[in-house]
């Protein structure tokens, strides 16, 4: 079967010459998600049977009245689909809700087709995609490799052809490692830009719904959607007016020192960063160094700090009844969480107000700070031989966003001599996702040729 170009754009551009319908495209994607599941994408899958129901639902209506009109998602299996079994990656703690996340309701509204529940590290615990299962997530150019996590399915869902676009959650960089590890756009918004009302809680706190799509135009697409206040969630806010920000030209953009950046002793990743950085400049950026050892303070308060109790809190009653129905890993980090007592989580507060404060000044200097989304990517094998350093490593970069109050875009920035993929992330203060997003849409015009994961490139071609 010849892999569908499932970009939103491209679907929107064939509804509304009439060139295809959401009946058609369902009808071809059915076999792709009826196959055999090698890499461990789904939990989940809907039968034909309701993808072409919400398909013939959509009969009759105008498409461009409806900006999400028969574009396919998967959906991460720690938010709520009415009717469909929430996991979380844990069959025991499984329940089957009444009613969609607020996100996916707006999505439906739009009317996108869910096409099912992906696979993920259990309770959103990690940055591997290895801790379920349902089976480790197989990485989409080699299956020897990780997806990375904790939104592995949903990562893999669309590099694999499936999917126009997903929702997973990130809370640590579960949004951001799995698309650079399979060459997507991963969009984590601003804290609160999306409801998290119908999502399992990892740190209830700091997580947030976040996006994969095929290029940063869809993913703004989506994001255009799936935003808005929910006075139902007391973690949700107000949008903010846009700022120029990293859209504007000529732009700084900032960079961890050198010897502040880690690779971890991968020989191929140096190198397509500082890649990376050039072609910033190529789009008119300045780049200005930046003292990181700030941002790797507040990273380092996440899993180290009384934050994780926040995780235990999430699951305490299924925790204390059920510890035997937790993978391994999940439950050794989650129940390290008691040893933290009321007073440290107030010290940890004090100190990341602190933090806030001085990485509030450092935006003075720059529009938008570029790092790798991960220093290296691990096999299976590495990961099962020592799980909790390798997870680290992948937090690197990541484990300060929610807490600083960022939005972040992974962008696709190259690949390997062995043909796996690099990424980068670009990151700025809270509410500035147009900006982001439209420095990611000209970042990829520079480069065309590496947008797509590794099956849905070749529909790209």
């Amino acid at each position: 079967m010849a892999v569908l170009d499932l970009r939103i754009s491209t679907l929107r551009r064939r509804y509304l010459r009439h060139e295809t319908t959401p009946a058609r495209v369902m009808d071809e994607l059915s076999s792709c998600l009826e196959g055999e599941d090698p890499h461990h994408v789904w939990i989940e899958r809907l039968p034909r049977k309701a993808l072409m129901a919400a398909a013939v639902a959509l009969t009759g209506r105008d498409p461009s009245t409806l900006p999400l009109y028969g574009i396919p998602f998967a959906i991460k299996d720690n938010i709520d689909l009415a009717g469909v079994p929430t996991t979380a990656a844990c069959p025991d703690f499984a329940y089957v809700p009444e009613r969609s996340a607020h996100v996916v309701e707006r999505l439906l509204a739009a009317g996108a087709i869910p096409l099912g529940k992906t696979n993920l590290d259990q309770f959103a615990t990690g940055l591997v995609g290895t801790r379920s299962p349902f089976g480790a997530a197989r990485n989409s150019f080699d299956p020897d490799y990780i997806a990375g996590g904790s939104s592995s399915g949903s990562a893999l869902a669309v590099a694999l052809g499936m999917a126009s676009f997903s929702l997973g959650t990130d809370t640590a960089g579960s949004g951001r490692v799995p698309a650079a590890f399979n060459n997507l756009v991963g969009h984590k918004p601003t804290c609160g830009l999306l409801s998290s009302a119908g999502v399992v809680p990892a740190c209830r706190s700091l997580d947030c719904v976040s996006i994969f799509a095929l290029d940063a135009g869809d993913a703004a697409a989506v994001l255009a959607v799936a935003q808005g206040f929910d006075a139902d969630d007391p973690f949700s806010r107000q949008s903010q007016p846009p700022t120029v920000g990293a859209a504007a030209q000529p732009f700084r953009f900032g960079v961890p020192r050198a010897g502040q950046l880690a690779f971890f002793g991968d020989p191929a990743t140096p190198g397509l960063f500082t890649a990376a950085l050039e072609r910033l400049k190529a789009l008119g950026g300045t780049p200005v160094e930046v003292d990181f050892a700030v941002f790797l303070e507040a990273a380092r308060l996440l899993y180290e700090g009384p934050w994780v109790a926040e995780r235990y809190a999430a699951i305490r009653g299924f925790i204390e009844r059920q510890p035997g129905s937790l993978h391994p890993v999940t439950h050794r980090i989650i129940a390290g969480a008691t040893r933290f007592s009321a007073a440290d989580a107030f010290v940890a507060q004090y100190r990341l107000k602190a933090l806030q404060r001085e990485v509030g000044a450092v935006w003075r200097d720059f529009d938008v700070l570029v790092t790798p989304t991960a220093g290296t990517l691990y096999t299976l094998a590495d990961v099962e031989a020592d799980p909790l350093q390798t997870n680290s490593n992948l937090g690197y970069y990541t484990n300060f966003m929610n807490l600083l109050d960022l939005c972040a875009t992974a962008v696709p920035a190259g690949f390997r001599p062995d043909g796996l993929p690099f990424g980068v992330t670009l990151c700025a203060p809270a509410f500035r996702d147009s900006a982001l997003l439209a420095l990611a849409a000209r970042w990829e015009a520079a480069s065309p040729a590496w947008r797509g994961g590794a099956v849905a490139a070749e529909a790209l071609a």
